[in-house]
């Protein structure tokens, strides 16, 4: 008798402690998701959403995204970082550029003429961040560090199609390496977010703006701007930008181990060279769009090209300088990531 009353008891106990348990296996959470670009940008669209999607495809729906474009939850896109690192958001996509100085050895993927693609350069990125700067991935988690395609020169009066087209032309840049590529070929950097460049061009602030193909539609430069200039394939581009996606450490930690693979599994190495094609992968509908509109896109010619490449280079010997006074071998790394570039860059 003694026997069958415990063995009713263990099993009320067991009753009573199961629900408990599977409700907190099937717990559901809910990450903000924060960053400057419009919802009708291409990254937004065509990268960020899918990847929204696929996380919680694979968490079984116990992953949800509260998203807020255009910084609609406040402050502005160069605190990005901080807000994801302080827990206003759970996770955010910005660029390296918004926070000068955080990132100094990833510029050398923002050096003139240094890349040439989006999906070969954000693995070359990716593998360099994390074998030779791990210590600038700090306070927040990486899910993905990335590049975008080759940077064009999207200007208003006039077609560039030497250096010295360029000179005293206001132009926007992205990245502080970009504003100091800017000034070695003779134009007048102003360096400022992208949901400011529509204005400042409407205003004459500026005359122009580096910036990649896909996202000229959010800035509007396929309608303010009649001028293009770009290089030829093959070639490498103007520069690029180091962008990141990141998670709130916190956010993350809270999650389940079971969520935490899935948030494991669709990030890393593969997502920063998915993002890189998402967003270079558009590239040339948008350079098809502005053609078919009656623009004038320029393709530099060879012995520009070499002058381009020539009057810029003053900016990564200059990086390397910066950063044997911080205590790096500038040399090695610059050397570390073209080799990088070159082993993951298109063979055709």
């Amino acid at each position: 008798m003694i026997q069958r009353r415990q063995m009713i008891k263990t099993a009320a106990a067991v009753a009573l402690s199961a629900p408990f348990v599977n409700s907190n296996a099937q717990q559901s959470f809910t990450l903000k998701f924060q960053t400057f670009v419009p919802a009708s940008s291409n990254i937004w669209m065509r990268v960020i959403t899918p990847w929204m999607k696929k996380v919680e495809t694979e968490s079984g729906g116990r992953i949800k995204f509260e998203s807020y474009t255009s910084m609609q939850l406040g402050g502005a896109p160069t605190q990005l970082l901080e807000q994801v690192r302080d827990g206003v958001v759970d996770i955010a996509w910005t660029l390296a550029g918004y926070s000068p100085g955080r990132f100094p050895r990833s510029e050398v993927f923002e050096l003139p003429f240094f890349t040439y693609d989006g999906e070969g350069a954000s693995r070359a990125a990716w593998e360099f961040m994390t074998t030779h700067a791990p210590d600038e991935l700090k306070d927040v988690r990486y899910l993905a560090f990335h590049t975008n395609g080759l940077n064009i020169l999207h200007t208003k009066k006039a077609v560039v199609k030497s250096v010295a087209d360029l000179k005293g032309m206001k132009v926007r840049g992205p990245s502080r390496k970009s504003t100091q590529m800017l000034s070695s070929l003779g134009a007048i950097p102003v360096g400022m977010p992208l949901p400011q460049i529509a204005d400042a061009l409407s205003k004459g602030v500026i005359e122009g703006a580096i910036i990649p193909w896909d996202t000229a539609p959010s800035a509007k430069l396929d309608e303010l701007t009649t001028f293009h200039t770009e290089f030829a394939k093959g070639a490498p581009g103007f520069n690029n930008n180091i962008q990141f996606l990141i998670m709130n450490n916190e956010a993350y930690q809270k999650l389940p181990a079971d969520l935490q693979a899935v948030i494991n599994r669709n990030s890393g190495l593969e997502l920063s060279a998915y993002f890189g094609r998402g967003i270079s992968d558009y590239d040339p509908i948008v350079r098809k769009r502005v053609i078919d509109n009656g623009h004038t896109v320029h393709v530099v010619g060879k012995a520009q090209t070499d002058e381009f490449i020539r009057m810029s280079a003053p900016v990564t010997d200059d990086w390397v300088k910066d950063m044997n006074s911080k205590g790096f071998d500038g040399k090695k790394l610059l050397d570390a990531a073209k080799a990088l570039i070159q082993k993951h860059r298109p063979k055709s």
